[in-house]
Formats: structure tokens, sequence, C-alpha cells
């Protein structure tokens, strides 16, 4: 059997649904069902398969269809069900008439089997024909990236590996705002600390809007040490444009080395200063003009009809100020009457270029939880300029909580400033740091707590799932030296795993694919950290239940084969979200 894109829970449920339309068509043509279009029917795997495997409301959906009782209608399918040869081994009827599967042992034994014989058991072709673009972190280079960056980091890198897993296309970029205000306010920061260099804070103060960081007073220094004194007498827009010449480029290369430190490689790099100069911002512009969604004001700025587009998400007349309380929603500046464009329309702009320009089938942001407001908004001018604003999605992520002793830490005992990625990745290890930041829901507040992210014990859930891998690895290496072999997947026979343990495994073991998928349709990675550990603590249970270098002939074998299983498992959600697997702890 070839296994490539193999789903085991999808398998068994389509197998299901095949079964019962063949059964229903069976029932109708031979007078025991009465002639009719068969009904909208779900066939689910339920949480307790202890009354099946997989249960299906057929006979419930058909009562109107069929004018008879359910549990007749139930009665008639399942005399027609033929299960020779398919992955069930029999059928029953429970309550007032749900149809309940149970599996055979072929299905256990290919769980096993593809597991173990496809290197990427897990992958799946559900997102086929699908391309998207994942965008996230897009810190401003005007500073250091802090702790919702690092979050961001870890969330949008495992939204892109979820997707990617399930089939789809996957393009990660950072976008680059290397325009506008900030690139404005980083200029005149620069050239004023490079300024006091030579003439003193009193002569030249730094503004309370300017940046304040000490990387701007490194970043002056490093100026001045190129060309000295030479820009002090001289224009302060050619200062200024000459010093973010030489640190805009200095900040991008470390947000990069940075983020490649985190093990975050971005497809696509895309500087908001390429819209621009392309013409590309203007352009949007002019077609929002044209088709109304755009006007000129009297003082010759161009407005947006915001709150029109946006009442469709959600956005009516009304939108929350800064404290809380309502006001009327505001048509909004897109260009400004000194004809600069605001922030929103290269927005825009970017928005459009990957979904209409570069045709990606979604563009997924990854955001703060305080630009929520912004949501709608694109949303809406996505709609405004001719394309669907559902292909627009926005994962929103709440703060993190940096705890130490149980108490909130907010500042770097290096540095005395706020904690930095750098900060972070300094003090703890990486795999704790991307594990730990995709454990829960994005909008879910996270506690990331320093004294667990450095033990190296079972309390640490990283700890853990790295030592079943290990432990995994530990037996193998046991049974080679005790002269066991494995003879190969070909002769695996789950029927011989009976214990309770073994096949709550191997359960787990089959929904992985189908837990790739629904973590890929929801943008939510925590579900596959939940699963690893899940399946780590599976595998312990099973390994105090069952001998393994005790066993005889096929169980010993069919406990190898579970074993090579929960590796290939475990090794294929770490190396997803770029953790080490190391193979002795």
């Amino acid at each position: 059997m070839e296994y490539k894109n193999y789903n085991p829970r999808q398998a068994a449920l389509d197998a299901a649904r095949n079964l019962l339309v063949q059964a229903a068509g069976a029932a109708v043509a031979d007078g025991s069902l009465p002639e009719a279009a068969l009904p909208d029917f779900i066939v689910e795997i339920p949480a307790d398969v202890k009354n099946g495997d997989v249960a299906s409301n057929i006979a419930m959906a058909g009562a109107r269809t069929f004018r008879k009782a359910p549990r007749q209608i139930a009665e008639a399918i399942t005399a027609k069900l033929n299960l020779e040869g398919s992955l069930f081994a029999r059928a029953e009827i429970a309550g007032p008439g749900f149809i309940n599967l149970f599996l055979g042992q072929e299905w256990f034994t290919d769980v096993v089997r593809a597991a173990v014989a496809d290197a990427e058991y897990g992958r799946t072709d559900a997102g086929k024909g699908k391309k998207y673009n994942v965008e996230f972190v897009s810190a401003n280079p005007t500073g250091p990236m802090h702790m919702g960056n690092a979050r961001g980091g870890a969330l949008g890198d495992g939204v892109a590996a979820c997707l990617d897993w399930a089939g789809y296309d996957v393009t990660r970029e950072f976008y680059i705002n290397d325009a506008g205000n900030q690139i404005e306010k980083f200029g005149k920061s620069l050239a004023i600390r490079y300024l006091q260099l030579y003439k003193g804070e009193d002569a030249c103060p730094l503004p309370a809007e300017c940046y304040q960081g000490a990387d701007i007073v490194q970043r002056a220094k490093e100026f001045a040490g190129i060309h000295g004194d030479a820009y002090v007498e001289k224009d302060f827009e050619e200062l200024k444009k000459a010093i973010v010449a030489d640190a805009l480029p200095k900040n991008i290369a470390g947000l990069q080395r940075d983020l490649g430190k985190y093990r975050i490689q971005y497809d696509v790099w895309f500087h908001e200063s390429d819209l621009h100069n392309s013409g590309a911002v203007k352009a949007v512009v002019d077609k929002l003009l044209e088709i109304g969604a755009c006007y000129k004001a009297e003082d010759g700025a161009i407005m947006y009809r915001s709150a029109q587009y946006a009442a469709k998400y959600g956005v009516a007349n009304k939108k929350k100020t800064d404290d809380g309380s309502e006001e009327e929603a505001k048509d909004e500046v897109l260009v400004r009457a000194n004809g600069i464009p605001t922030y929103f329309a290269a927005d825009i702009a970017y928005h459009y270029n990957k979904l209409a320009v570069r045709g990606f089938d979604k563009s997924i942001d990854v955001w703060g939880a305080d630009h929520h407001g912004h949501v709608a908004r694109m949303k809406g001018a996505m709609d405004a300029i001719g394309l669907d604003g559902d292909r627009l999605d926005i994962v929103l992520m709440q703060m993190v909580n940096l705890m130490r002793d149980g108490k909130p830490v907010r500042m770097s005992k290096r540095t005395g400033k706020a904690i930095t990625l750098t900060d972070l990745l300094d003090e703890v290890p990486i795999d704790s740091a991307r594990f730990f930041f995709n454990q829960r829901e994005s909008s879910s507040t996270l506690d990331f707590d320093l004294d667990l992210a450095v033990r190296n014990d079972s309390e640490n859930p990283v700890y853990y799932v790295q030592y079943a891998h290990a432990r995994i690895c530990s037996i193998l290496k046991k049974l080679e030296s005790e002269g066991v072999k494995f003879g190969g997947v070909e002769g695996v026979d789950a029927s011989v795993l009976t214990d309770a343990s073994e096949q709550a495994l191997i359960r787990l073991l089959a929904a992985f694919p189908a837990e790739i998928v629904a973590a890929a349709e929801k943008y939510d990675p925590a579900r596959i950290t939940r699963f690893c550990i899940d399946v780590a603590t599976a595998f312990h249970r099973f390994y105090n239940s069952c001998r393994i270098l005790d066993a005889e002939g096929a169980v010993q074998q069919g406990r190898i084969a579970l074993c090579l299983a929960v590796r290939s498992v475990i090794y294929n959600i770490l190396t997803m979200f770029k953790v080490s697997v190391p193979e002795t702890m």
C-alpha cells in the first residue's frame, strides 16, 4: 500500500460514508426504504470510541425523507451494509437510530505501517493547489525586537509549518516598514544623536517624540566613525538621508540575523519603499478614487470611505477610541493634503500586491491584539478595491507575560531595559522558546515561565517530548545490542497489539494527519504541540504496560514497530517547529 499523504481518520470517515450511501441505495432498491433522495448526513469520530469508531446520524437525518422512524431506517441500512473487504469489522445501532461502525484490525495495522514506512507521515494534500502567504513579525527596522515579536515569530512560523504539512504552497514573508513616519522619526533621532557627539546634548536636545534607545546612539557613533564631523554643518535633511542610508540596512541585517538565530527563514523580505517607488501606492489610490471608494476633500487630502466598507466585518457606524469610549467612525485619510500617502494607503497597496499581483489565494497576517481595530478596515479595503476581504485572514496574538519565581519580569538583568528577543534567547534555550510560544492559542495571553524553560526534567514540556524520543532511541539500541532486529513494516500485524495502552497509542498516531489539517485550517499550531505532549504521555504509558525485550514473535515485532511509529511522529512534530530532536539525553 502507498502511504504518502495517508490520513487514517479521513480514510475511515470516507469509507464509512461510502458504505452507508451504498447500503441506503441497496435498501431503496429492494423496497426496504421508499424511493427518495438521500439527505445530508453526518459521519464523525465520536469522543468516546467504546460505542464505535465512526458514528453516523443517517437514519435520523432521513426520517422526514423516508417517512419512517429512525430506528427502522437504521435497521434497513445496516441490513445492507457489506463490510467484507472494508476497513470495518462490524456495525451496531444505538439509541434512537445512530449507526456505529467498528474498525477492523487492518486499519490499525495500516496506521502503524504508515507511520513507520513514510518518513513524512502526517503530511497530507488537503491544501493542494492553494497558495498562501504568511506574513509575521514585520517589526519596524528602527529598533530591537520585543517579546511580542518573539511570540509572533514562533507563532507565524508554526502556522506556516502546519499549512505546509497540510499540503498548501506557503510563502513566509517579512514586510519591512522602510518608509513613512517611523523612518522620518528614525532619521531625525539618528541625526540629532550624531550632532550631539560634536555639539553636546544641551546644544541639540532630543525631542521626547524621538527614539530614545541606546541602539540609536550606537548607530550614530558608527556613522561618525565613518564620516567624522563631515555632516555637522550640512543641511539637516541631507544628514538625515545619509545617516538613514547607513543605519537602516544594518538594522535590517540585524533583524535577519536575530530571526535566523531564532531559526526563522523567510522566503520574501518585502520593502514598503518599493511600493512607493514603483507607483503601486498611487495606483491603488487612483483605483479607489475611480470606483468612488475615495474622494478629494476641500484641503486636497484624499479620503477613504472606511466605515462603509468595514461594516461588513463588524464595524458599522461607531468605533472604539483609545479610552474605551465610542465615537462615530469617520472617513480616513489615504493621502494627506501635502500629497504624502498615509501608512494605511501603503498597507492597502501591499495587500493588493499579495492578493491581486502575486496571486495568493490567502494572505495571512499575524498581528498583535492591539491592532484588532485595523482588521475590519483592511478586510473592507480589500472589498473596496475589488478583491474579496475574506481572502485576508488576521491572526490576532495576545501579549506575553514573562514570569520568574511566579512574578512578572519586565526588565533585562543585563541591560536594565525591556527584555528583547535577543535577551530572551541569551537566557533560555531556543527549543524552549519556540515550543513554549506555541503552547497556547494566539487568542490567549501567554505566561512564559523562565524558570521552567531552563529545567531539564519532565516538568518542562519540550524536555518531556524530547525525552520520549531519546527513550525510544535508547530502547531500539538496547534491542539491537541483544540481537533483536526489526523485520520490516510488511510483517507488522497490529491484531496482536491488544493491550489498552497499545490500542490508545495507535488511535492517537492515527489522528496526527487530521490534527495537522485542523491546525492549518484554524491557524493554530498550539494544537500540534499539545498533541505531541499527548503522544509522549501515551508512549510512556504503553512502555510501562508492555514489555518489548521479553515479548516474542509478532508481538515483539508489533511493539518495535509501534516504537518506531511514535519516534517518527515526535520527530516530525519537533522538526516542523524547528525544535532539536536529541537521540540521547
